[in-house]
């Protein structure tokens, strides 16, 4: 494992990573709850890897492209993205870009450029590579970041997105987040490689293994592998060693298949604890000023929920948008009359 030592960033820049992380946990635990109360219908955790996510995103720049699988809510903040138009996605309300049309955690941020995710393992590999390769044939100096985890690094779709961007070095950084479980199986149980980071070697190019829960060596190893891939000289697998302290999802019960010694152990790593430790260590923060932080945090939270919980469905008419750019005559007959519909209350508007 490769280890990356001191801070990484300036310490005013380090307190805003710091918040960032701390946004993330806390959304995080406000859905969890929001989920067991029935005011939302799904939701996938990050707990425990918000050094991986926020790390990656902090080291990319406005122009890459980010493909996330169904857990990155910690990268989308990073890149900017509002909270409010990630709560309105998981609410499935009228504010909700898709909306209403995915899962829960499933959006996608074109502003941002950051895809939307999908549902099977793997996909946004291939779909990275693709837009990698479109990118640097236009001309722009930028990379494409697909986020995935351990199991998926048993996907086809990982293979063939590694090698086609071995072969033609497309300027992708392939950041997996091996937090340890694929949903129930265990790492050991799933691959017998020594790392994931080896499998780089089967298509030609680097993989590096670096410890996920310390922001700094993330962010190190991800702006030199974007630095390397706008060189020319193609892409860099990195595994990201963290933990997923929580369940695969809501629909999921961890005690079923994990023991209670191994939270606690990766507990005691946590990412947070451990760059607030080092903040306060060298003066930067204090155990006060971060409890501020998180008082700040919450109240951002609450007051976005509300104002997401004030918000009704997608107007019904709205599942003909979207469909055609210009759409044909008898669609937009099928509208109106479906329009009609919901004047009479046959349908809900």
């Amino acid at each position: 494992m490769v280890e990356m030592q001191g801070p990484s960033l300036p310490d005013p820049e380090l307190l805003k990573v710091l918040r960032t992380m701390a946004l993330g946990r806390a959304v995080d635990e406000r859905c969890m709850n929001l989920q067991r109360q029935g005011r939302l219908g799904f939701y996938v955790p990050l707990e425990g890897q918000e050094a991986a996510q926020v790390g990656c995103g902090w080291a990319l720049e406005k122009g890459d492209w980010v493909c996330p699988a169904y857990r990155e809510l910690a990268v989308a903040l990073t890149r900017g993205v509002p909270l409010p138009l990630i709560l309105n996605q998981l609410y499935g309300n009228e504010g909700d870009l898709s909306k209403g049309r995915q899962m829960p955690n499933h959006y996608g941020f074109r502003d941002y450029r950051f895809v939307s995710a999908s549902s099977p393992i793997g996909t946004q590999i291939i779909h990275a590579v693709g837009l990698a390769y479109a990118s640097r044939y236009k001309g722009e100096k930028v990379v494409a970041v697909p986020f995935f985890g351990d199991g998926a690094t048993s996907s086809t779709d990982f293979h063939s997105g590694m090698n086609f961007a071995g072969v033609y070095k497309a300027p992708v950084v392939f950041f997996c987040q091996n937090n340890q479980w694929a949903i129930s199986l265990p790492r050991e149980k799933q691959t017998l490689s020594s790392t994931l980071a080896v499998k780089a070697n089967a298509y030609g190019f680097p993989g590096v293994q670096i410890d996920g829960n310390d922001f700094h060596s993330v962010y190190r190893a991800v702006r030199e592998a974007r630095a390397r891939a706008l060189r020319g000289e193609g892409p860099t697998l990195i595994e990201a060693v963290t933990y997923r302290m929580g369940p695969h999802s809501t629909s999921d019960d961890p005690r079923r298949y994990r023991t209670p010694a191994e939270l606690a152990a990766w507990k005691s790593r946590d990412p947070i604890e451990r760059l607030k430790v080092e903040l306060v260590g060298r003066g930067v923060l204090s155990e006060a000023d971060f409890e501020t932080m998180q008082e700040e945090v919450r109240a951002e939270i609450q007051s976005a929920i509300q104002e997401a919980e004030k918000l009704g469905p997608p107007a019904a008419p709205s599942i003909f948008d979207d469909v055609w750019q210009n759409p044909p005559p008898n669609l937009e007959d099928q509208r109106r009359e479906f329009e009609e519909f919901v004047k009479e209350g046959v349908v809900r508007p």
